[in-house]
């Protein structure tokens, strides 16, 4: 391979805001998935997400997905959720992302399923508001758009009288149709008091129905006093009120609802079997309301480890009902992917993959600080056969490490410029091309090599 040339036309080669460049660099250097400007990095997953925007054209049409993503940590599971998320709410999807954590789960005895509801309502996002607290500007945005309509099919305007019973009737047109759902009459009845609040501006009833909505009413009496609601939402029935959220966005003028639900390993390492159980059960029927028809514009997609999926001890597999749902079929073999069932599985990324990565990653970093870009290809093929050589012989080379690291390297010969990258890795390239012909037993060094022949080196 001939020595790349660096040209001051290379820094010009990409178009980026700012604040992309700012959120991909930092977010990257710390090791954590960027939420805005994946599109700019993204490589591969081509089936994946052509099997996810399949699931997402069945949800605007009525149906409902469930999927399960795994992979090994750094693989890049929370990557793709979230590209997924950002595409969606670009197509008009309302999002609600959250992590599970131990206060955080599906199902608790001390409300951390109430606190997972909280967190993906905090995080509800649409195209105007991607970074959560979209609730309160969807519900003004749906009464504004219905005095729009009353006022053309009356030909009034706004400051008719006859304009809020108008409005007023095509709310219980909408929320009328939820009533016979479950929980739909008092999800109604709170819809209601929000338009009231609205209508004579009286806030402190918007504010209630706005709590009432996130989960944060402690007691049926308190919500009773301030909104004449009998029901909470509460650890047992969050899920409900999310199959309703989904109609209602629907119906609304949205495409659906989607939840988005990462770091789902921390279900498998809850030490209580029964609670551990209980999770999985909860989980089990979300799998069945989505896969089996039993809600609509729905689309819940889950991102965990194959630990966590497999371990018949603890995982998933541990659970008969969900093992014998999730289970590859009789006839599937490694061989063959298949990308239409519930489970995603995430295989690292190839070489030439993660070359092409480093290759973004390299043009964004020269175009966030402004430099003309130095490192030629070979030397990123020099830094991959390093990270090879960092590991054991039944290590993979995980894209997180690898872009955390190479962050680092750029950073470094940015602000130090005396450094060469010869000097900066030392003489440690050169022993990593050593090793990596020299190492027997290790599947990720034979398979560089083979690569580095397949680029002529």
């Amino acid at each position: 391979m001939t020595e790349q040339k660096p040209s001051e036309s290379k820094r010009n080669e990409l178009k980026i805001p700012k604040r992309l460049t700012t959120a991909l660099v930092n977010s990257l250097t710390a090791g954590v998935v960027p939420r805005i400007g994946l599109e700019q990095i993204a490589v591969g997953r081509k089936p994946e997400v052509e099997a996810i925007l399949r699931d997402l054209d069945n949800i605007a049409e009525g149906g409902a997905a469930f999927k399960l993503i795994t992979g090994r940590y750094g693989s890049g599971k929370s990557f793709l959720l979230q590209m997924i998320r950002n595409y969606a709410m670009d197509r008009d999807f309302v999002t609600a992302d959250a992590d599970l954590s131990p206060e955080r789960r599906l199902v608790g005895t001390k409300g951390q399923g109430l606190a997972a509801y909280r967190e993906l309502m905090t995080r509800l996002s649409t195209r105007t508001r991607p970074d959560g607290g979209a609730l309160e500007p969807i519900l003004q945005k749906w009464i504004a758009g219905l005095q729009q309509t009353a006022m053309n099919n009356l030909n009034i305007r706004p400051d008719d009288p006859a304009l809020p019973l108008e409005v007023e009737n095509q709310i219980y047109m909408v929320t009328g149709e939820m009533q016979n759902l479950v929980h739909g009459f008092d999800f109604a009845k709170v819809l209601a008091a929000y338009w009231n609040g609205y209508k004579h501006a009286d806030d402190d009833r918007k504010q209630a129905a706005l709590r009432w909505l996130r989960g944060e009413y402690a007691t049926k009496t308190e919500a009773k006093k301030e909104l004449s609601v009998g029901v909470i939402i509460d650890d047992d029935n969050w899920y409900d009120y999310f199959k309703l959220w989904s109609e209602f966005m629907a119906r609304i003028g949205y495409k659906g609802l989607l939840l988005f639900i990462d770091e789902a390993v921390n279900l498998y390492k809850i030490t209580n079997s029964i609670s551990r159980q209980s999770n999985y059960e909860k989980l089990l029927t979300m799998f069945n309301d989505t896969m089996q028809g039993k809600a609509e514009h729905l689309g819940i997609f889950v991102g965990g480890t194959p630990q966590f999926l497999e371990d018949e001890r603890r995982g998933l597999y541990s659970y008969e009902a969900l093992r014998s749902r999730l289970i590859d079929g009789r006839y599937a073999a490694r061989a063959y992917a298949n990308y239409t069932g519930p489970i995603l599985k995430l295989a690292m990324l190839s070489h030439e993959e993660i070359l092409i990565l480093l290759q973004k990653l390299r043009q964004i970093h020269a175009l966030h600080f402004a430099y003309t870009v130095k490192l030629t290809d070979e030397q990123l093929v020099d830094f991959m056969q390093m990270a090879v050589n960092r590991l054991g012989a039944d290590e993979l080379l995980t894209t997180r490490e690898v872009v955390r690291d190479f962050m680092d390297v750029l950073h470094t010969l940015h602000q130090n410029p005396e450094v060469t990258f010869e000097q900066l890795l030392g003489d440690r390239a050169a022993q990593a091309k050593a090793a990596v012909q020299g190492t027997a037993g290790s599947t990720e060094a034979d398979e560089l090599d083979d690569f580095l022949a397949e680029l002529e080196l």
